[in-house]
C-alpha cells in the first residue's frame, strides 16, 4: 500500500459544545440545500493581514433526517466549530443513504469549495454507502489498513482473522488517502485527497464526529489548509432574559473589539454566548475575563455560569454551600424538575426526595392530607399550599418547591401555583404560565423554577 498515513494529535482542544439547530430548503432532486451564512456570529474573523478563509461545504447523510425523525446538528456544530479557526462554509446539502445522490451532491459541493465535509455512512450496516461512494467518486480504492485494523481486533478483544468481515469492513482506506482515529466508535474517519480538492469523512453519532472533529479533523485542516488552530474563548451561560435582549446589552454597554468573535446559542430559556479571540497567550486569556467582567456589571443578575456549568450544578452547588436539603413536590411538571437535578452531579447530597403524582388528589392521599382538611383548602391555590404543610411534615429539609396542577384561567392560558418554602418556614406561593405543551412545556417550566430558586439562594 502506498501513501496510506494514519494521522493522530494527542492534543485535546476544548471547542463549546452545541445544541442542535437545522435551517434547510426542499431541492427538487430530492435534496435539502441549506445557506449557511454565518448565524449569530459577529465581529471580524478575518482581518486585514489575514489569508482569506479557506471555503467549505457540507454533506450529511441520512434518510432519517428527510423524514423528520432526527434534526440536522452537524451543520450547526461544524459550522460553529470551524469558523473562528479559519474557514467559511458556503452550504451544506442533506442527502438520503443512497448512492446516486450522495454521488449528485458531492459534485454540485466540489464545484463550490475545495474542501468538502461529509457525515455519516462510515457504520457496518448495509445502507452505511458512504465510504464506497467517496471511492467511486474520487476514483481512489479502498484497502483494509493494518493498523486500523489491529485496532480494531483489540477493541474487540480477538484476532484480525476473527473478526466479522462488517467491521473490517470499517478499516477500509481511500489508497493516497489518510484515516482519522476514533476514540469513542469503530467507524474512522476517511480523508480522500486530490489535487485541488479533499473530501473527508466523518461518522454519524454526534459523541464520535465532535470528538474526531475535535483531535483530528482540525489538526489536519491546520496542516492541509494552513487554517488556525483554536485560540481562547469565554462562554457566558445566561437565565432569565431573551438572546435579543443580551445582545442589544452588549451593544448598547460593551462595545466589542473587532478580532472579538461572538456567538449565541440558545436552548429553551435558557442563553449562551461565547467570545474567542483568534490566539491563546496570557494577554488574550486577561482580555477575555476584563470583558467578562464588564458584562457582569451590566447582566450579573442573569449569569448562572461559565463555560460547561449547567444551571442544575449551579443551583446543587448554592445548596450545598448553604449546607441545605430540598424536597421537590411534582405534579403539573410531572417528575421533570426531579430528573433533570438528580442528573446533576452532587444531587445525592441535596435532595432530600421528591414526592411525584398525576393529580392533586393523588398526591394529598400519598401525603396523608385527610379529607377534612383537604375540604377546607376550597381554592386551588390553597389547595397546593396545603400540600406544602403536608410535605414540610414528611421531610426535615430546609427548602420545598411544589408545583401544583396544570390549570386553566379565564382567557384558557395553562398556569401551575408553586410553593417555595424557605428554611425559616416562610412560604411563598406563585403563579407561572405553562407555555405550550409536552416535554418543551415542562422543561422551560423547569428552567424558571430553577432560576427562582437560584434567586433565592444567591
Amino acid at each position: 500500500m502506498v501513501g496510506i498515513k494514519p494521522l493522530h494529535v494527542e492534543q485535546r482542544i476544548y471547542i463549546p459544545k452545541v445544541t442542535n439547530r437545522t435551517f434547510s430548503l426542499l431541492r427538487s432532486v430530492g435534496l435539502i440545500f441549506l445557506l449557511v451564512m454565518g448565524g449569530s456570529l459577529k465581529g471580524a474573523a478575518f482581518g486585514d493581514g489575514q489569508r482569506p478563509p479557506t471555503r467549505y461545504m457540507i454533506v450529511v447523510t441520512g434518510g432519517e433526517l428527510l423524514s423528520g425523525v432526527y434534526a440536522d446538528g452537524h451543520t450547526y456544530f461544524l459550522t460553529r466549530t470551524l469558523r473562528p479557526l479559519g474557514l467559511q462554509c458556503v452550504g451544506s446539502i442533506s442527502v438520503d443513504d443512497k448512492e446516486a445522490e450522495l454521488k449528485e451532491a458531492l459534485h454540485f459541493a466540489t464545484d463550490k469549495a475545495p474542501l468538502v465535509i461529509v457525515t455519516g455512512g462510515l457504520g457496518p450496516t448495509d445502507n452505511d454507502i458512504t465510504r464506497e461512494a467517496l471511492s467511486g467518486f474520487t476514483g481512489l480504492s479502498l484497502e483494509e489498513h493494518p493498523e486500523a485494523l489491529q485496532e480494531m481486533a483489540r477493541r474487540f478483544r480477538t484476532s484480525p482473522d476473527r473478526l466479522r468481515s462488517n467491521l473490517r469492513r470499517q478499516v477500509q482506506v481511500p489508497i493516497h488517502g489518510r484515516y482519522f482515529k476514533n476514540a469513542n466508535g469503530t467507524a474512522i474517519g476517511l480523508v480522500f485527497e486530490q489535487p485541488g480538492s479533499v473530501i473527508v469523512a466523518l461518522p454519524g453519532p454526534p459523541r464520535e464526529l465532535q470528538a474526531m472533529v475535535h483531535n483530528e479533523l482540525v489538526p489536519y485542516l491546520s496542516r492541509r489548509f494552513g487554517t488556525r488552530l483554536p485560540g481562547c474563548s469565554l462562554t457566558l451561560r445566561f437565565v432569565g432574559l431573551g438572546q435579543s435582549q443580551i445582545d442589544q446589552t452588549l451593544k448598547d454597554h460593551v462595545p466589542l473589539p473587532p478580532e472579538v468573535t461572538v456567538s449565541s446559542q440558545f436552548d429553551g430559556s435558557r442563553v449562551d454566548f461565547t467570545f474567542s479571540l483568534p490566539d491563546d497567550t496570557p494577554q488574550d486569556r486577561a482580555r477575555l475575563q476584563d470583558l467578562k467582567q464588564k458584562i457582569v456589571k451590566h447582566l450579573g443578575d442573569n449569569i448562572y455560569g461559565e463555560g460547561e456549568t449547567s444551571l442544575e450544578a449551579h443551583v446543587i452547588k448554592l445548596l450545598e454551600a448553604r449546607s441545605s436539603m430540598l424536597t421537590l413536590v411534582e405534579i403539573g411538571s410531572g417528575g421533570s424538575l426531579s430528573a433533570t437535578l438528580s442528573g446533576a452531579d452532587g444531587s445525592q447530597r441535596v435532595l432530600a426526595g421528591a414526592y411525584v403524582a398525576p393529580t392533586e388528589d393523588i398526591m394529598r392521599r400519598l401525603l396523608g392530607v385527610s379529607d377534612d382538611d383537604w375540604t377546607e383548602s376550597a381554592s386551588p391555590d390553597q389547595k397546593v399550599e396545603r400540600l406544602a404543610v403536608a410535605a414540610s411534615g414528611k421531610t426535615a429539609s430546609d427548602w420545598l418547591l411544589v408545583v401544583g396542577e396544570v390549570r386553566r384561567d379565564k382567557g384558557n392560558a395553562g398556569y401551575v401555583t408553586v410553593v417555595f418554602r424557605r428554611p425559616d418556614g416562610e412560604t411563598e406561593s406563585r403563579r407561572f404560565r405553562m407555555r405550550g405543551s409536552g416535554a418543551s412545556a415542562r422543561s422551560r417550566l423547569n428552567t424558571q423554577l430553577l432560576n427562582e430558586l437560584r434567586q433565592r439562594l444567591r
